[in-house]
């Protein structure tokens, strides 16, 4: 699945001399996290975020005069001032897996999606979650995810598959993982309320479930 299909197309941006308290208002304003910055032709020039503005602002343990004076510095900086420059990014035909190799790498939360330089989308890790959430059926009426052992025998997806289809078992997903340290795997989603007749089925034919 390429991440255009879940990204926030035309995200929000500001430009680098755009003044902190702006930025600040604008994030609290739209529930945002995080705001591309990006030049006059609309080229990604850094990325500035809640956690970034906090930071600028005073901490609650200065005295009163020491906060006074942090506002007015504050109130005189700009986004170029904070923002990260050293920027990962996306681009529409991107995969999921890219992203969620960089979230995992990065630790960030979200990332900009460009096009020949320009910021065309923003994909967050709320936005992966729930297009994994949709790839997987997560949130299908009547959906269980149900696994099997997969103890090397032959042609055993092949047999799971006919036989959920012989006693008309409707499921959408079947996947098998490979883990030498605690036994491969085959995962079922299916999409029914009788799992109690689905393990009995699949212990008939000599399939074991794991519980």
């Amino acid at each position: 699945m390429y991440i255009s299909r879940r990204m926030i197309k035309d995200p929000v941006t500001v430009s680098p001399d755009m003044s902190l308290p702006d930025a600040r208002r604008l994030l609290n304003e739209n529930h945002f996290r995080h705001l591309p910055v990006v030049d006059a032709e609309g080229k990604l020039v850094g990325m500035v975020t809640d956690r970034d503005l906090r930071s600028a602002y005073p901490s609650s343990v200065l005295t009163e005069s020491e906060r006074q004076q942090d506002y007015e510095r504050v109130s005189k900086a700009t986004v170029a001032d904070i923002m990260s420059t050293e920027c990962m990014s996306l681009h529409p035909e991107s995969t999921l897996d890219d992203a969620l190799l960089l979230f995992d790498r990065k630790g960030v939360g979200a990332l900009p999606v460009l096009e020949s330089g320009r910021v065309v989308g923003i994909f967050s890790s709320r936005d992966l979650l729930a297009s994994y959430k949709e790839l997987f059926g997560v949130s299908e009426k009547g959906s269980v995810l149900l696994g099997v052992e997969d103890d090397g025998q032959k042609g055993l997806m092949t047999r799971i598959v006919t036989l959920l289809e012989q006693h008309e078992i409707p499921f959408t997903r079947l996947l098998r993982i490979e883990d030498v340290e605690h036994g491969n795997r085959i995962y079922l989603r299916l999409n029914t309320f009788k799992i109690a007749a689905v393990l009995a089925l699949l212990r008939e034919e000599g399939i074991h479930p794991l519980l």
